[in-house]
């Protein structure tokens, strides 16, 4: 081992390679050796010898309410054989309100008559599970300990046992007692908690609310099997989405290493879960609690508690115990809205130090410990001007002191107990007169005065503490920068410290070890091929001591053995790999994709799943053993965006967002073809499929739809080119095959894009170079279609679901194109936009059937058929920075989601149960939708409900008729929209004939006849699905304005009489002039009640001829909702921006169209 030329040893004067500031004189600079400061001798020892940080420090462990006599006093009041049976309870209840923002809108209570359904579901599902304990004890990874009762107990461990855990945080000691007691009731409470989340009503007026998504997984219920005197528990999901692994790493935040000589486990993020990773016997241990990505961890010195934090709504930081894997302690919003982005704890571990991420940044220090554990105990705010700070440090010997830094600015910290003051000594590349570069991280080191930064040109920045030549001696805080050291030419990304050492990390993978005085002690330059590093973690042996083995030779004249605990090193290619210095060994524990994830398949016919990323990286892993199978790397510029494999799961087809298609083995991972396929001009986004696997199908970001047809011959047994169709003008969303009723089950294709187009393709007929048409039908009026799938055989009816953005499910006839349902879909903060259907075991038609979906950043289970009822679904969050693709398991066990740029893919295992008794909590027929009514069954929108449904009965019959009127329970078809439009949902023509033929074909199949009347029990539902999800908002007529019109000199939007007038009855859904007049009457007050609909013959304009002068010739959008609508909306003045008329479009004139018929 050579030391390269621009490292000093030990015999060379540290001056020729550093630049001393000029500005220091020798009495101004405080000696490293005699001025540190120091809490007390105590502290000094606790931080020197880790076997006494828990010996010697009284906050860890304990509880957090009482000091430590109070403690063990009140601890004592508890039977300890209790303590031996009990196992402490999990944290999902402190995070079930994650999502807030989600129900906000929830208004409703649970139906009083359903006490006895849930005891009946909970029994069933008791006894299902009860069944399985045999089978289900190998994946339970929370089996309840049983200790030894004769085994002595040191207090603070003892007390660490029976922590409770409540909606706080920690609870208190005087709680104790309760959990014992209620901790093996039977899983009746688990479900208790499944009704408080899943029963929540729709608020038609402040926006529909569904059942809250949780962003972990729910308290366990636990069964109790007895045998001998050993009990064992088994726990019951309460979700029916559990996760069970992640595949990924989020390589910008620092792994952790947690070995400690009876642990060889990694900590790592990936996406809102940690992982905490044994390389050895390549298990997981997934720690959920998190609704946001994770930005950053801390560790104390033992390994014993991890601190994780979050970024963004609903952030918090969350203190885990390694050993039992239940959060002791909970942050929640430590910075507001904003999260954190930076995070360290003291090597005690009773302190924490967090950075938000607002925009004028708040350092504070968190007690967590103790009962303000919640509050900070001392905070200061932050200049702009210091950039965005990213890193923080405590001193390991004085916790009073902290360093931080952004890219461009250090701020060093003191911290007297109740108060935080920073200072921020300035330092640019003219104080040495050498480019001093932009800052990595900064740290203390033991028994040193000094500050290091280290930056990407290569150089460690000296911090130096200093005294003003006259006055008293100057803050604890107050640095500059004193010498400017050039290690190296390469950027040190990492800097951190071993006991004495300074060690640092490279872009080449390259780690060495200095001094305090930065001489070289030892290095690492055959590492690398592991790449750029961005962490390195030391494990943690309380009594390490060197051994005989092969260690290294430092660097120093007496060439002594260089012997420091094992490390691991963490790379931004997501490679993890762990040193063993006797031997000096570098072996591979894990690795990843290194770039986004947007590409998931599984196979149809085997446990196996692919992975494809931007990386041009393609795994396939045995996701039942969880290992790789094989593996596969593309050019840089193959950047994989979609995979599919065809029905057999022999073959395997890959897109790229280059455009290139490659089809190779779905086992071996071999090419099937001479050279790829290159006919999309743009990014392939879709690839299907048929059923016989005759042809291959792919669409791409140029819309278009290309057609591959399988040769089956001696020669050749792959795909060829067939032909290229663009038949849409904006973003394809779905393609998928399907199959025809008739004998000879050709394959059927269908395309669904943005521009609201469902095209269906002569696929059989195909010829080169000639795909034709069979349909092409515009689906929606003013929603978006987001996805397609086709629904199972569940009715005697071939359809097609389809998601929108209105948060809408709609069946499509798929031979007649004709819209036969309309149902509310889920309402968890984005619609779905993507869906699949789960498989089945045995009969795909008397089975059970259910689907899994995507929505912006949750995964979701839904029962089928839909129906609209909330309580038939439920999610999870899965990505909080998106969704990008979910896939099922052949067997139905497991769905996959893939969550795009985290770099990770979440495998969730599916439990129906819990889906069931969801649904069945939630009532049945049609108690869910009254609900979802406003008032519910006894509120006032259903007493004027049926006082609508009855008017419209005597209406149908003739109001002025002298017959004898019949009795009924039904009303005409035709009377819905005018029930529809009292209730206060203005439907438009479209909506309207959409209703009408969801009634009249119901049964058609069954009977052959069109139905003519609807009784009250259908009208609910029908009303409850079609009305908007949210309602109708004033703001889309205020935008409908902005596009439409032009913005006045007082800053309003307006819009000329003569231009409204004729774009209502020209564009969208066409007005004549008697329903124009007939519109302008009734909102202006001059037509009788009813207008036209109930005085037959009336026409305004007989009584009114000057009827479209009452209306302003100038319109502002104030003037269009008071004067004519009646409803008052105030708008902020804009700029003046003119509007072409050319910018018009029809989605907006239906706004306008509806806002006229509101009122």
């Amino acid at each position: 081992m050579s030391t390269p030329d621009n490292i000093p040893n030990e015999t060379d004067d540290v001056e020729d390679n550093v630049v001393v500031n000029e500005d220091f004189s020798q009495d101004k600079i405080e000696e490293p050796d005699d001025s540190i400061p120091r809490d007390s001798k105590e502290q000094n020892e606790n931080a020197q010898d880790p076997e006494n940080v828990y010996q010697k420090t009284d906050n860890v462990g304990r509880t957090p309410h009482m000091n430590d006599e109070e403690n063990v006093q009140e601890f004592e009041k508890v039977d300890e054989n209790a303590l031996d049976e009990v196992e402490t309870p999990g944290m999902s209840e402190v995070h079930n309100d994650v999502d807030q923002d989600l129900t906000e809108n929830a208004a409703g209570e649970l139906p009083v008559d359903l006490e006895n359904t849930e005891a009946n579901v909970v029994n069933a599902l008791d006894s299902a599970e009860r069944t399985n304990v045999s089978d289900n004890q190998a994946d339970n990874e929370q089996l309840m300990a049983v200790s030894d009762p004769t085994e002595p107990k040191d207090p603070i461990t003892t007390i660490e046992q029976s922590v409770a855990i409540n909606s706080s945080g920690i609870a208190s000691s005087d709680k104790i007692q309760e959990e014992l007691n209620t901790s093996f009731q039977e899983p009746t409470v688990a479900f208790n908690d499944i009704l408080d989340t899943q029963d929540s009503s729709k608020n038609y007026s402040e926006g529909t609310s569904q059942p809250e998504p949780t962003s972990q997984e729910e308290n366990s219920a636990l069964e109790t099997s007895s045998s001998g005197d050993i009990e064992k528990k088994v726990s019951v999901p309460t979700h029916c989405l559990n996760l069970k692994w992640s595949f990924g790493i989020n390589t910008t935040i620092p792994t952790i290493n947690m070995c400690n000589g009876e642990r060889t486990s990694v900590v790592y993020a990936c996406a809102n879960v940690v992982i905490l990773y044994d390389y050895l016997s390549n298990n997981q241990k997934l720690l959920q609690g998190h609704s946001n990505a994770i930005t950053c961890m801390a560790a104390s010195q033992d390994k014993r508690w991890l601190a994780t934090a979050d970024s963004g709504k609903n952030s918090s930081v969350i203190i885990w115990d390694i050993e039992t894997l239940i959060p002791v302690q909970t942050l929640f919003d430590p910075h507001g809205d904003r999260g954190v982005v930076a995070m360290a704890m003291t090597l005690d571990a009773k302190y924490l130090a967090t950075i938000g991420n607002e925009d004028n940044q708040v350092v504070k220090v968190w007690d967590w410990t103790s009962e303000v554990g919640v509050d900070a105990v001392a905070s200061v705010s932050l200049r702009t001007s210091y950039g965005k700070q990213l890193y923080i440090f405590f001193d390991p010997v004085n916790s009073s002191q902290l360093v931080s830094n952004s890219t461009t600015q250090v701020v060093f910290y003191n911290w007297n107990g109740s108060s935080l003051t920073s200072n921020a000594p300035p330092l640019s590349d003219q104080d040495f007169n050498r480019v001093v570069g932009f800052f990595s991280q900064s740290i203390f080191v033991a028994d040193s005065s000094w500050v290091y930064t280290a930056t990407t040109t290569g150089n460690v920045v000296i911090w130096a503490r200093f005294m003003q030549a006259k006055g008293p001696k100057a803050s604890a805080n107050s640095r500059k920068a004193f010498k400017l050291v050039k290690l190296q030419e390469k950027p040190i990304y990492v800097l951190t410290t071993h006991g004495r050492l300074i060690v640092t990390g490279d872009m080449s993978g390259t780690v060495k070890f200095y001094d305090t005085q930065l001489r070289m002690v030892n290095w690492y330059q055959e590492f690398h091929s592991i790449g750029p590093i961005t962490t390195i973690s030391f494990s943690y042996q309380a009594d390490f001591e060197a051994i005989n083995g092969i260690y290294p030779h430092d660097a120093t004249i007496e060439a002594q053995k260089f012997v420091v605990r094992d490390f691991v090193l963490g790379t931004n290619t997501a490679r993890l790999g762990l040193v063993t210095v006797d031997g000096s060994k570098l072996d591979i524990i894990h690795s990843e994709h290194d770039d986004g994830i947007y590409a998931i398949a599984a196979n149809p016919a085997y446990g196996m799943l692919a992975i494809g990323s931007h990386s041009s990286l393609l795994k396939v892993w045995d996701y039942h053993k969880k290992e790789v199978v094989c593996s596969k790397v593309f050019s840089k510029t193959d950047k994989i965006s979609c995979l599919r494999y065809d029905p057999t799961g022999q073959t395997l087809a890959i897109g790229n967002t280059n455009g290139l298609l490659y089809v190779v083995d779905g086992l071996t991972l071999r090419d099937e073809l001479k050279k790829p396929f290159s006919m999309s001009h743009d990014g392939i986004t879709h690839i299907a499929f048929s059923h016989n696997s005759s042809f291959l199908v792919t669409a791409d970001k140029d819309m278009c739809v290309i057609v591959y047809k399988r040769i089956f011959d001696d020669a050749n047994n792959s795909y060829c080119y067939l032909a290229k169709y663009r038949s849409h003008y904006k973003e394809i969303v779905s393609v998928e095959f399907g199959v025809s009723f008739d004998t000879a089950k050709s394959p059927r294709l269908f395309s669904l894009g943005k521009d609201r187009v469902l095209v269906e393709y002569d696929i059989v007929n195909c010829t080169e170079d000639d795909l034709q048409l069979l349909s092409k039908v515009k689906i929606e009026q003013s929603g978006v279609p987001l996805c397609l799938a086709w629904y199972p055989p569940m009715v005697k009816e071939d359809f097609l679901l389809i998601s929108n953005d209105q948060y809408k499910l709609k069946l499509y006839n798929s031979t007649t194109k004709m819209c036969r349902k309309t149902v509310l879909g889920p309402t968890y903060g984005s619609p779905i936009e993507r869906i699949i259907i789960l498989p089945y075991a045995n009969d795909p038609i008397l089975e059970k059937r259910y689907a899994a979906f995507i929505t912006k950043d949750k995964v979701g289970l839904h029962r089928l058929p839909v129906e609209g009822n909330p309580h038939d679904a439920m999610v999870i969050i899965a990505h909080p920075q998106g969704v990008h693709a979910v896939v099922s398991s052949f067997d139905g066990k497991y769905i996959f989601t893939a969550g795009g740029k985290d770099c990770s893919v979440h495998m969730w295992e599916i439990y129906i149960p819990a889906l069931e008794a969801s649904a069945t909590l939630g009532g049945e027929d049609l108690i869910p939708f009254y609900g979802m009514l406003e008032g519910g069954r006894d509120g006032y929108l259903f007493k004027e409900l049926e006082n609508y449904f009855y008017y419209a009965m005597i209406r149908s019959q003739g109001v002025d008729t002298m017959n004898r009127r019949e009795v009924s329970v039904s009303i005409p078809v035709s009377e819905i929209p005018f029930v529809m439009r009292a209730l206060g949902f203005y439907p438009s023509e479209h909506e309207i004939e959409n209703m009408m033929n969801e009634i009249k074909f119901s049964k058609y199949i069954d009977t052959k006849k069109y139905v003519e009347r609807i009784d009250m029990r259908e009208f609910i539902k029908l009303y409850v699905n079609h009305r908007p999800a949210f309602g109708m908002s004033q703001n889309a007529i205020v935008e409908a304005f902005r596009t439409l019109g032009y913005t006045t000199d007082s800053g309003l939007c307006a819009i000329e009489r003569e231009t409204l007038f004729n774009l209502l009855q020209n564009s969208g859904e066409e007005m004549n002039d008697t329903e124009l007049a007939d519109f302008i009457g009734v909102l202006l007050g001059l037509s009788p009640e009813g207008a036209n609909s109930e005085v037959k013959g009336f026409n305004i304009l007989n009584s009114e001829p000057d009827l479209y002068c009452k209306i302003p010739e100038t319109i502002t959008v104030n003037d269009f909702c008071s004067n004519i609508l009646g409803f008052p909306v105030q708008l902020e003045p804009e700029k003046k921006i003119e509007r072409s008329q050319s910018a018009h479009s029809s989605k907006t004139v239906r706004l306008v169209t509806a806002a006229t018929q509101y009122a």
